[in-house]
Order: C-alpha cells, then sequence, then structure tokens
C-alpha cells in the first residue's frame, strides 16, 4: 500500500492545541466545554479546530465531562407508523438541542427491552424513552431511575413509577367511536390487536399494555352505555404478520354471528384487515364497516377514505425528548408535559349494517 492510499490520520486535540498556540489542557477544556480557559482561547482553540476539521473523540468526551450528549430511544415495533412517525419527533426535538439518538427495536419483547435498556446505559447515554412492552414487569426501567438517568415513557404508562409520561388517554374517544358504531346499528364490534397475551380475552381481564387496555375500556363503557352486552368473543389478540391479521378478519367475518365492524389496533393491523376484507370479496363499508387507529396518509387515498383515530404523534414524540432534555439539563426540575388528546375523523368507512334500517347518516369529524 503506497503512502498516498494510506488513511489519513486523525486530528488530535494536540494538533489543535499546536495550531492555536495553546496548551494541551487549554485546548482540551475548550474543545470539551468544561473548565475555565479564556474567551480568546476558546475563540482560537475553535478556530483551529475547524480549520483541520477536528472530530471530537466521543469517548473522551464522556469520561471527562460525564455528558454523552446522546439520548437512547426504545420502542416496541418501528415498522408500525405510529413509531415511526414519533422517533421523526424525537429526532427533530434532540437534534435541535445538540443531543445524538440511539434507536433500539423490541419487537415488543420483554427480554429484548430488558437487554435495550441494559446496552444503552452500558454505553452512557444521558437520559432515556421508553414505549415499555409491559407495565407489570418494570425492574430494568427501575435500574434506570436507580442508575440517576432520567427516563421518559411513551405512549404506555407503567404503574408505581413516577416517571413522566407523554400519552393519550384513549378510553374516552375508544367509547365516543364505539358509541358511533353502535349508533350505526352495530352490536357485533371486533377489535383486533398485535397485544401479547397467554390467554384469549375475556372481558375485565387484566391487560399489561395502557394503550389497549384503555381501548377496550373504552369499548365495553359505550356498550354498558347502550345498554349491550361487550362482544368480548370478537376481541382477538396476538395478531401477527399481515397473512396472520387476514385470517384473523377472514375469521371474524365467517360463522352465525359474524362481525359487522372491525377496529383495527394500529395501521400495521389495518393494512392486514382491508386486505382480509377485499380477498372475501366483501366491501366497506355496504359489507363491513371498518375503523383504525392512526391517521395515516394512505387512509386518506382509499375507496372510501378511512375512519381513524388521530393522535398527534410526531408532536408527542419532541414533547418527550423535549422533556427527557429538560431532565438532563436542568436536574430535579418538573418538565412541563403538553396534555394531548386523540380524535375520531369520521369518514367513509363507517356505515349501517346491511340490511338493517338506520337513520345513521356520515358526518365527518373535524
Amino acid at each position: 500500500m503506497t503512502h498516498s492510499s494510506a488513511r489519513r490520520r486523525d486530528v488530535t486535540v494536540a494538533d489543535v492545541a499546536k495550531a492555536a498556540l495553546v496548551s494541551k489542557a487549554q485546548a482540551a477544556r475548550a474543545l470539551g466545554g468544561y473548565g475555565a480557559v479564556s474567551e480568546d482561547v476558546r475563540e482560537r482553540v475553535l478556530a483551529a479546530a475547524e480549520s483541520l476539521s477536528y472530530r471530537p473523540n466521543e469517548l473522551a468526551r464522556t469520561m471527562n465531562t460525564g455528558k454523552s450528549h446522546t439520548i437512547g430511544v426504545v420502542v416496541g415495533d418501528i415498522e408500525n407508523p405510529h413509531f415511526g412517525l414519533a422517533m421523526r419527533g424525537i429526532s427533530d426535538r434532540a437534534k435541535a438541542s445538540g443531543f445524538d439518538v440511539i434507536l433500539i427495536n423490541t419487537g415488543e419483547d420483554i427480554r429484548a427491552e430488558t437487554d435495550a435498556v441494559r446496552v444503552l446505559l452500558d454505553k452512557r447515554v444521558d437520559g432515556l424513552i421508553v414505549a415499555p412492552v409491559s407495565s407489570p414487569e418494570k425492574g430494568h426501567l427501575e435500574r434506570v431511575c436507580a442508575s440517576g438517568r432520567p427516563l421518559v415513557l411513551f405512549d404506555r404508562k407503567v404503574d408505581g413509577l413516577d416517571v413522566d409520561v407523554v400519552a393519550t388517554d384513549m378510553t374516552e374517544v375508544s367509547r365516543k367511536s364505539t358509541a358511533e358504531l353502535i349508533h350505526a346499528g352495530h352490536e357485533r364490534i371486533a377489535f383486533i390487536s398485535t397485544l401479547k397475551s397467554q390467554e384469549p380475552f375475556w372481558n375485565g381481564m387484566d391487560v399489561s399494555s395502557t394503550p389497549i387496555a384503555e381501548r377496550l375500556k373504552g369499548m365495553s363503557l359505550a356498550f354498558h352505555d347502550a345498554g349491550h352486552s361487550f362482544p368480548s368473543d370478537l376481541v382477538r389478540l396476538n395478531a401477527g404478520n399481515s397473512d396472520s391479521v387476514v385470517g384473523i378478519t377472514q375469521d371474524l367475518l365467517r360463522g352465525p354471528a359474524p362481525a359487522t365492524a372491525i377496529v383495527a389496533s394500529d395501521g400495521l393491523v389495518a393494512l392486514g384487515v382491508v386486505e382480509g376484507i377485499q380477498t372475501m370479496g366483501l366491501s366497506i363499508p355496504q359489507d363491513v364497516s371498518f375503523l383504525m387507529y392512526d391517521d395515516l396518509a394512505w387512509t386518506r387515498l382509499t375507496n372510501p377514505p378511512l375512519s381513524v383515530i388521530s393522535q398527534p404523534v410526531y408532536d408527542m414524540g419532541a414533547a418527550a425528548a423535549a422533556a427527557l432534555i429538560q431532565r438532563i439539563q436542568r436536574p430535579g426540575v418538573k418538565s412541563e408535559i403538553p396534555e394531548f388528546t386523540a380524535t375520531l375523523i369520521n369518514r367513509g368507512s363507517i356505515g349501517a349494517v346491511r340490511g338493517a334500517a338506520s337513520c345513521y347518516s356520515l358526518s365527518e369529524s373535524p
């Protein structure tokens, strides 16, 4: 290998110090943002660093300052557009504040989540944002708090953990949307979720994920308000990939007492439900009404456009990052977290039960 093809030597603090005509210790303090240096020295060091294209050694800076300027984020399924949009909000807000982001995906597995938290703590991130898989299992999250690093929960709460939470309470919007379906004549309303469970759902069951628990609670309240029994036999958990959701959808639409409406817990489930309905030769909403959580761009491009429960997911992600960064920069100061609400947007996928007389008419929500 010739000298010209050899890897260029990294510029060091010593190189910057020599160019700025200061000591190595002064250059290190100016570059690391710690200790006392004069403004003249700081300006000379920064100018020299820029002219030499100096890149700081992040590990060394962390050891000197105790700060990595990095936050860790743990989510259940980055393929889910809900988390993808939240991550955009988190990363945009973090970047604006000078923080890098390390993302780990858990596949909604508690063991993977525990490992992810351990890895991020080992990497000395300054704080963590976690969308927890399970409310009861929280030992790994308690270890974050014990480490002295701030923790913000996103989208999901954990009972007994005194940390900031950025989430939307889904109970009321679920009740309202279910009431809309009942008003259209639907009593056989199905709900499909990817939430992992060891047993089939039964009404009153303790569900480990707070967003799913709130959605099911809202449905149950709406049926109670209408004087009907909640059709818990139509709740399907453990939905896996798209093929799995297609099969579940077809199963729900067959039999002597099929579902007349289906609610999808997220955008990935929704795609499988729509495919399942179409492969059976059925139409929305003439044969089956449909409602889904999260207002994704493609939901307005279908025929008819789909009714959705919309959350300000990007803003929630940005708020989670802002709360965490405030905790990092101002320990002990309470974070100001905005209150977020979800909204039912009623488009064209909710209709009257087929063959039943109904005065139901579509009115799009704002």
